[in-house]
């Protein structure tokens, strides 16, 4: 049987699994992993380790008992690539603690369309796509820091999903340093909603749909889900005539298709400003690049009657209170990226759209569970420690 269907034919009969043993010194520490089973991904250093259990696509809910006998622990734990899940949860020897979070997993396929229609039967994946924990048959976790982890188990769940559809600032981006306030969300958010972020560096509105990548997201939403809006970094370059949209026309006509297509199949949505570059004027305030993205966002949000998270202007506050010297401590490539940010500033941009959840969108705002954030005083770095990844590339994110 070839290897493709015979996952299937296990993944159909799929049953909540047992908890897994991932004590220091366990068996199942030491267990690589093999497709359509469990262990440990290659890689594995004192400081952390990632952990993948072969299941179908959808929403699980994974419970961690988190401590050890003898040892103190300090366990920050991310899923797929690099999905901010828990930051920092500190332990004393002897001491265990339960926290439970979901995890959207998925894979490349679409259901096939008919014989006679038009249509893909996968999203269009890239070869740095593939190196990611997150188009393929299983979900991965990553413990990291300090990582005492006692148990995992995971079980499938029915919940509510907040689908993000996006470019590079985003997306998941796979390897440190970059990082993208996408990914660090679920660490904001309650352990009853699951984020599916479908982001793509480089992305744009059209290329979001010859990609067949929101193909991929409308066939997962059901009633009641979330859909989040962010493009304009890429869409705004005239230099790229297959996908540039310009932001009084096409950019427009396509944001209302977007939300017309959410729409159909019960799903809510909301639009989110892109966050500005990181270019300063002579006076400290941050010059505007994508004003006009962000104006035609806000009238497209206010015509369809959708909530707005206003990025574009939250991004401007945090860069102009840190200022020129302490701002590009947010960015990726030690600062010379001006677009992309690494743990810290993703961490900031994530809080400023947190907050306006909260503030804007009832349905949601339960949800939320970080402390208030005030764009115009960020924390300092020394203040958002998030404990790095095990992958890293020096290859800046597509797009600028």
């Amino acid at each position: 049987m070839p290897l493709n269907a015979a996952l299937a034919l296990m993944m159909t009969a799929f049953h909540p699994l047992p908890a897994y043993d991932l004590s220091a010194g366990s068996p199942e520490r030491s267990r690589p992993y093999q497709v359509g089973g469990h262990g440990i991904e290659p890689g594995a250093t004192a400081t952390g380790f990632l952990f993948s259990v072969a299941v179908p696509e959808g929403n699980y809910r994974v419970i961690l008992r988190l401590g050890d006998a003898r040892a103190a622990g300090d366990t920050t734990v991310k899923a797929e690539a690099r999905r901010l899940m828990l930051k920092s949860v500190v332990t004393r020897p002897g001491q265990f603690v339960e926290r439970r979070f979901i995890v959207n997993v998925r894979n490349s396929a679409l259901p096939p369309p008919p014989a006679t229609a038009p249509g893909g039967r996968s999203v269009r994946i890239d070869a740095r796509d593939a190196q990611e924990y997150t188009w393929d048959e299983k979900l991965t976790l990553e413990f990291l820091g300090n990582p005492a982890v006692a148990s995992v188990r995971i079980e499938p769940v029915d919940a509510p999903t907040l689908y993000l559809a996006g470019d590079s600032t985003v997306t998941d981006q796979y390897a440190e340093p970059a990082a993208s306030w996408g990914q660090m969300l679920p660490a904001m958010l309650d352990g009853t909603i699951a984020v599916a972020n479908h982001a793509k560096s480089g992305a744009t509105l059209k290329s979001f749909l010859t990609d067949l990548r929101f193909d991929k997201l409308l066939s997962g939403m059901k009633a009641g889900d979330w859909l989040f809006i962010q493009f304009g970094h890429n869409d705004q370059k005239a230099e790229w005539p297959q996908t540039y949209a310009d932001a009084a026309t096409t950019y427009r006509a396509y944001l209302r298709a977007y939300v017309a297509e959410a729409r159909r199949r019960g799903g809510r949505v909301a639009l989110v400003t892109s966050p500005e570059r990181r270019n300063f004027e002579p006076d400290g305030r941050i010059r505007d690049t994508l004003g006009a993205y962000a104006d035609a966002m806000r009238a497209v949000a206010a015509e369809e009657g959708v909530p707005l998270i206003d990025l574009h202007a939250d991004s401007r506050a945090i860069y102009e209170a840190l200022g020129p010297r302490v701002s590009p401590s947010a960015f990726n490539d030690g600062g010379r990226d001006k677009t992309h940010h690494n743990n810290y500033g993703a961490w900031l941009l994530a809080s400023a759209v947190a907050e306006q959840v909260r503030a804007k969108i009832p349905e949601l705002a339960s949800h939320v569970t970080m402390r208030a954030f005030n764009p115009a005083r960020p924390p300092l770095v020394d203040a958002v420690a998030i404990a790095s990844s095990l992958i890293h590339s020096a290859q800046r994110p597509p797009g600028s």
